[in-house]
C-alpha cells in the first residue's frame, strides 16, 4: 500500500476523494490491516472485500454468509448481476422480469434465492430476522403466480460462494475481507453499486476502502 500512496502522490491526484484517500492513509497506515474483531465469520453477517483482492471473481464484492460452521461457509455474492432475466430462464417465473444475480463460482448451474416470505414458503432456512434462504420452490412458484409477491421481496442467484474447513479463516488472516452486519433491505438490493454504499456506511476505517480507484493507475 506504501506503493499506492507513493503512487497517488507522484502523480499529484486533483480530485478529491483521491485527497481524502491520501489524508486518511497518512492518519490509519494500517487502514489495510484488518482489526481481529472484524474478522469473526458468522450466518447472517457479509464479507465486504478488500479494494485490491487479487482474486478477480471476488474483487469488490460483498458476500452473505447464509450458513457457517466448523465445516465451512456458504453465501452468495450480493453485487455480480447477470443479464438473464429470471422469467426467461428458469421454467414456471413467468413475467418475473427481474435478473438473476450471481451467487458465486460454486455449482454454477444451479438455482438458490433468498425472500423475505418466511413459512410462506415452506423448508426455508431463517438466516437473519426478516431473511430466509431456499425452501419449497413449487410453493415459491405458486406464490410468485398469485402476483401477490413484488419483486423486492425475492432474489434468485446462479450458483453460491463455498468455502471449505479452515479456507475463509485463511483468506481472513491474509486481510482479504472485513465483516460486517447490514440491514435485511441492503441484502435484497440488487442494483447500484453495493459495494461502496456499504462501505461508506461504516463507522470506522475501512469506509475509506470506496473512494479508492480500482487500480492505482486510474485517476
Amino acid at each position: 500500500m506504501a506503493l499506492i500512496l507513493y503512487f497517488f502522490l507522484k502523480k499529484k491526484i486533483k480530485v478529491s476523494n483521491f485527497h481524502v484517500c491520501i489524508v486518511k492513509m497518512v492518519q490509519y497506515p494500517d487502514i489495510f490491516n484488518i482489526n481481529p474483531e472484524d474478522k469473526i465469520p458468522g450466518k447472517g453477517r457479509v464479507l465486504i472485500s478488500e479494494p485490491f483482492l487479487t482474486d478477480r471473481f471476488f474483487n469488490r464484492t460483498i458476500v452473505f454468509l447464509t450458513e457457517h460452521n466448523e465445516q465451512g461457509t456458504v453465501g452468495f455474492i450480493l453485487n455480480r448481476v447477470t443479464d438473464l432475466m429470471v422469467s426467461s430462464a428458469v421454467e414456471g417465473f413467468d413475467g418475473w422480469d427481474e435478473h438473476l444475480s450471481v451467487g458465486g463460482p460454486v455449482a454454477p448451474d444451479t438455482l438458490h434465492y433468498l425472500h423475505t416470505l418466511g413459512t410462506k414458503v415452506p423448508g426455508s432456512v431463517a438466516v437473519l430476522p426478516g431473511i430466509w434462504w431456499g425452501g419449497e420452490i413449487d410453493a415459491l412458484r405458486n406464490l410468485i403466480a398469485t402476483g401477490t409477491v413484488g419483486h423486492d421481496l425475492v432474489r434468485f442467484f446462479l450458483g453460491y460462494s463455498g468455502w471449505e474447513k479452515g479456507q475463509l479463516k485463511k483468506e481472513l488472516n491474509e486481510n482479504s475481507w472485513v465483516i460486517a452486519r447490514v440491514p435485511a433491505e441492503v441484502i435484497m438490493k440488487s442494483r447500484g453499486n453495493v459495494w461502496r454504499d456499504v462501505l461508506r456506511s461504516l463507522n470506522n476505517k475501512y469506509r475509506i476502502w470506496a473512494e479508492f480507484p480500482e487500480s492505482p493507475e486510474m485517476n
